[in-house]
């Protein structure tokens, strides 16, 4: 999943960067509300976390601006203010979610979750395709009850894929959920974390789930024998 931070102050910014991409999120940032407009014009994220006090461009007109352009990723508005007013107006406003700094990350973790379930339209903190499950409370694989090990991009490249399974995804797609906006489109990277994930999931299996459709991407579905 990618996910755009938009925050003036940069020690909290980095620090809530450092901390989504250790948890396998590809993450941009931009510490003013003009920068955030345009990464929000100009890529595609999975989430917002929006500040309201932003320099240039505050943030309810940042989403205001976003929601007229019909930009609808989900937002968690983040702000020092704790007046119920305050937040009543961002919900008001749409926001997913509204969270008062300071906050502990593990709550923004498990509300960005929660976002991000109801986004794709899942109540339940597992994907399941045959016998291999996603837990994504817990973070971890198994296939046939057996639990794999996978890096933290290999971990958001399957998540990415077994939210849509059955659906083609290309490597247009795949480098703008999963990838952050340094990707080089131009490097195979993409393919060879591909071939770790058939390396993991499928080795072994009379059944492959991970398929590749030529000139287009990739699926995951399940392979009739």
């Amino acid at each position: 999943m990618r996910i755009l931070v938009v925050e003036d102050e940069k020690k909290i910014a980095d620090f809530i960067k450092r901390g989504l991409k250790e948890e396998g999120y590809a993450v941009d940032s931009a510490y003013d509300g003009e920068q955030g407009l345009f990464l929000v014009k100009t890529n595609v994220y999975d989430l917002v976390l929006l500040d309201l006090m932003l320099p240039k461009l505050d943030g309810q007109s940042l989403f205001k601006e976003m929601r007229k352009m019909k930009i609808s990723f989900p937002v968690i508005m983040l702000t020092a203010k704790d007046a119920t007013k305050d937040k009543v107006a961002g919900l008001d406003l749409g926001a997913d979610d509204y969270m008062t700094k300071p906050f502990a990350f593990e709550e923004l973790l498990a509300r960005i979750r929660a976002v991000l379930r109801k986004k794709e339209g899942r109540d339940s903190k597992t994907i399941k395709i045959e016998d291999l499950v996603m837990d994504l409370s817990a973070h971890k694989v198994t296939r046939a009850g057996k639990e794999i090990p996978l890096t933290s991009k290999e971990y958001s490249l399957l998540e990415y894929m077994m939210r849509n399974s059955g659906t083609v995804v290309t490597r247009t797609m795949i480098s703008e959920h999963v990838w952050d906006i340094n990707f080089d489109t131009f490097t195979n990277v993409i393919d060879v974390y591909i071939n770790y994930l058939r390396n993991k999931i499928d080795a072994g299996h009379a059944k492959k789930l991970i398929h590749t459709v030529r000139g287009r991407g990739y699926v995951i579905k399940v392979d009739k024998v």
